[in-house]
Formats: structure tokens, C-alpha cells, sequence
């Protein structure tokens, strides 16, 4: 009997319960749709995307099967593989965002009227959003409690790799032709270095941080030119490890006695946290989650905005962020707060501004975490402090980066010699953008003190 294991983001076969319940029961057809989920995505996630998916597809030819890639949308492509090949069942993992939760749940309609067996499963998180519940039966809006919460619960143990027999294939498109890295443009060639693609080197990624990093995890995180961060956000993306993989590592690591583990685990749950909001409230990606924010003076894009996008505000922390993620695709955490404040304070600029930004360049995009962390900083979404926190990137950058070396790790302008990686920015970047390491260094959009000032007073009119 053929099964349909619909690929989607799971491209592994470890603590996979999709390709569990397909192999089961028997044989096994890996097929990866491009609807407009995909089509929709921004220029770097829509490449790595490519990537992860060519590295499956080639790992699974290497065991005797074959991906059939096809296009349009889910429930078409789904009926008509299963004319063709005779599937009784399609198999897939649950995504959480709005429009995924609407896709499927009419997908999964139409299988079973044709009675087909239909089936998804959570491989994506620890916790499934509906089942962490407050005492009241609601759902968390706070992270703390809901870490107090998740805790006690403990998250279930990975399933087993099964061994799977792969059925025949029919035709299939060619993955080449989608050309998923178009928009990528030169970028491309800059940032594949700074990939890690595939299940084993997310494997190996974790064992690296586990063995090397988690002991001085929680002191030094922070701290962008050190690296003693796992990097796992980008294959957590793609499915290319699981939560369950990575918490019962970092459980075992803590029982261990390792300093920074648990604090590692408050991360991976942080992570949780993001989708347990985006499940209650799908609209986070485009709403304010606080009442009452939509009333906040914001700008919409702008011409400051442009330069922040560019690395070129003047401000040292805030540009070599900008500029770490053009060249690799990721951004430090601490770094991606100092610019997000820096957009939505400073320069006073809507934060979904910045989230369409950051939506289009990170390679570990991840509309939850892209969503709650924007609301975050920008104080309209959860765990606001009791104060407007406004970060002071001068104040940031002598605590965090106290000799400037991350700052010149990714900045050029005014260095006699500059760092290859500061460089390289210059080759990533739109021609159309005219940039070159022989330009002056930026200078201030606007004193830091007079952003505040501003960014003060719009809270108060905001209040008042």
C-alpha cells in the first residue's frame, strides 16, 4: 500500500512522525508541493528553502527513492497523486501559522471524503499550542509562567527513525526549474558558506555547541563576536533537527551539570512561546498585541528607514547588524534587538517595517519568532517591561562589544584595513545600491538622545 508523506518543513528522517505513520504502514512516497506558501516567501528563506529541500531529495535518492516535486495548490496536487499512484493515505507534520492551518484543514477535508486516510502530527514543536493551558482554560500571554508551565509538563521523548520502503514515483518537476534562489542575485554566492544544511550538520551543529559552548551559554550569549551560540534556529526552521532532539540533548546536558543548560532550554522554549501566541492569535504577524498600539505615531517606510535597511545610519551596533545579516543571513539575537529598537524608536518607524525586512533576508526566518520578537522591542507585544524600554545602542555596544570587534567584523567605511567579512558586504548588496567600502562612514540619522526624546514623547501622546 502507497502512502503520501507530504514534505514540508521536516526535511529529515529522524523524530519525523509523518514518515513514521507512512513507513508503518508501507510504501512510501515523499512529495513537496510549491503553493503559494512558497511562493510567497522572501528572497533568503525562499533559497535556503531550495537547499534544504535539494539535500533531502539527494539523501533520499541515496536510499532508493525519490521526492516528487509538483505545483499548485495542496489539496489539487494531493488528489491527483493519489489518482495516479493509488496512495490510501497522505501523511504530514502541522505548520501553525493562519493560512497553513487553513490550507490543511480543507485538505484534510477533501482526502477523507474521497476516503482517503488523512493524518498530521506535531513535529515541529515541543508542545502543541492548544494544549498548554493557564488554570482558567486560556492560554499564555506571559513567558515566564508559560516556561513555569511547559516545565512541568516535559516534552515527550523523539520517536525512532523507522526503515522505509519508497514506492515507485511518478513524473516529477524538476527542482532547478522552480528557481527558488532567483531573487537571492549575487547575495547567493556571499552567504552559502555561512549555511549548514542537512540533518547532519544540524546533528553535528548541536553536538558542537553541547560539547564546546553550552557551559558559558548563559555569561557570554549576549556577545556577538563570540560564538558560543548553537545556530540551530536556521535548521529548527526547515525541520532539519526537531525540538524534542535538541531539549533532550540540553536536558541531558543539565543533568550533566553543564552551567548554561538550562538557560539554553528557556531559548528553545522562548521559541515555543512564539507559537503558542501566533496559534491563539493569528494575526500577530500584522496586529499589535497589545490594545490600544494602533493609536502609536509611527512612521510608515521612509527614507531612514532605507538607510537602516542599507547598514548606513551612523550608528556603529545597529549598521554592523544590518550588515551581518546581508552577508550570512542570520543576526545575532542581542543584535537584532539593538536594531529593531533602533527602527522602531529611534527612527520612529512602524516594526512591521523591520518584520517585512528581516522576512526577506534571514535564511532562519520563522513567522512566529519574526513576529513576537518585532512586538517585542517595539513594546506592543508580550512581556512589555512596566517602561517604554528604549535600548541606547552606544550603551549596548560598550557592554556587549566592549573593543569594537564585532563592529569591525562587519563594517569598512573609515578602517585602513578592513576585515574580509566587512568586505564582503560590498558583494552581497544591489548593485543598484552603489555602495563601496571607500565611502565616508555614515553619518547620524539622528542623535540618539534626540531619538529617544521623540520616541518618549510618542509614548506619552500615546497615553494620553
Amino acid at each position: 500500500m502507497v502512502s503520501i508523506w507530504w514534505v514540508r518543513r521536516d526535511f529529515r528522517f529522524d523524530d519525523n512522525p509523518a514518515l513514521v505513520a507512512a513507513a508503518a504502514r508501507g510504501a512510501v512516497l515523499p512529495v513537496f508541493i510549491r503553493d503559494d506558501s512558497v511562493d510567497s516567501l522572501g528572497a533568503a528563506p525562499k533559497w535556503r528553502l531550495g537547499l534544504g529541500l535539494e539535500h533531502l531529495m539527494a539523501r533520499i535518492v541515496a536510499e532508493g527513492g525519490q521526492v516528487v516535486l509538483r505545483s499548485g495548490p495542496a489539496q489539487e496536487v494531493l488528489t491527483q497523486l493519489v489518482a495516479e499512484t493509488g496512495a490510501g493515505a497522505v501523511y504530514w507534520n502541522r505548520l501553525y501559522d493562519k493560512a497553513a492551518i487553513a490550507r490543511d484543514t480543507e485538505v484534510k477535508a477533501a482526502l477523507k471524503e474521497a476516503g482517503v486516510e488523512a493524518q498530521s502530527s506535531n513535529s515541529h514543536l515541543l508542545f502543541e499550542p492548544w494544549t498548554v493551558t493557564t488554570k482558567t482554560g486560556g492560554y499564555y500571554k506571559v513567558y515566564t509562567p508559560y516556561w513555569k508551565a511547559v516545565w512541568e509538563i516535559g516534552a515527550e521523548q523523539p520517536v525512532k527513525t523507522p526503515k522505509v520502503t519508497w514506492a515507485d514515483a511518478p513524473e516529477s518537476e524538476a527542482l532547478d526549474d522552480w528557481q527558488l534562489g532567483t531573487a537571492m542575485k549575487r547575495g547567493a554566492t556571499v552567504v552559502l558558506p555561512y549555511c549548514h544544511i542537512g540533518e547532519a550538520a544540524a546533528q553535528g551543529r548541536l553536538g558542537t555547541f553541547l560539547q564546546h559552548h553550552v557551559a558559558d551559554y548563559k555569561a557570554r550569549r549576549d556577545f556577538p563576536a563570540d560564538p558560543v551560540c548553537s545556530g540551530l534556529s536556521e535548521n529548527l526552521t526547515y525541520g532539519e533537527i526537531s525540538p524534542r532532539t535538541i531539549w533532550h540533548a540540553g536536558l541531558r546536558a543539565m543533568e550533566e551539570g553543564a552551567g548554561g543548560a538550562e538557560h539554553f532550554l528557556k531559548e528553545l522554549v522562548w521559541r515555543e512561546f512564539a507559537y503558542h501566541l501566533l496559534y491563539h492569535e493569528p494575526d500577530l504577524p500584522e496586529r499589535n498585541h497589545r490594545d490600544g498600539w494602533e493609536a502609536f505615531p509611527w512612521r510608515g517606510d521612509n527614507d531612514d528607514a532605507e538607510s537602516w535597511r542599507r547598514g548606513r545610519t551612523g550608528v556603529g551596533f545597529v549598521d554592523a547588524a544590518m550588515r551581518e545579516m546581508f552577508v550570512t543571513g542570520v543576526m545575532h539575537n542581542r543584535a537584532r534587538m539593538i536594531a529593531a529598537s533602533y527602527l522602531t524608536k529611534h527612527l520612529l518607524t512602524d516594526w512591521r517595517v523591520g518584520l517585512k525586512w528581516f522576512e526577506e533576508c534571514l535564511i532562519d526566518w520563522d513567522p512566529a519568532s519574526n513576529a513576537m520578537g518585532w512586538q517585542w522591542v517595539a513594546g506592543c507585544g508580550p512581556d512589555a517591561a512596566p517602561y517604554f524600554r528604549i535600548f541606547n545602542p552606544e550603551g549596548q555596544a560598550e557592554k556587549f562589544d566592549p573593543d569594537g570587534t564585532y563592529q569591525r567584523r562587519w563594517i569598512a567605511e573609515g578602517e585602513a584595513h578592513p576585515t574580509r567579512t566587512s568586505l564582503s558586504y560590498f558583494d552581497a548588496v544591489p548593485k543598484s545600491w552603489a555602495l563601496s567600502h571607500n565611502d565616508a562612514p555614515a553619518i547620524p540619522l539622528i542623535s540618539l538622545r534626540a531619538g529617544r526624546e521623540r520616541a518618549l514623547g510618542a509614548y506619552e501622546t500615546l497615553k494620553g
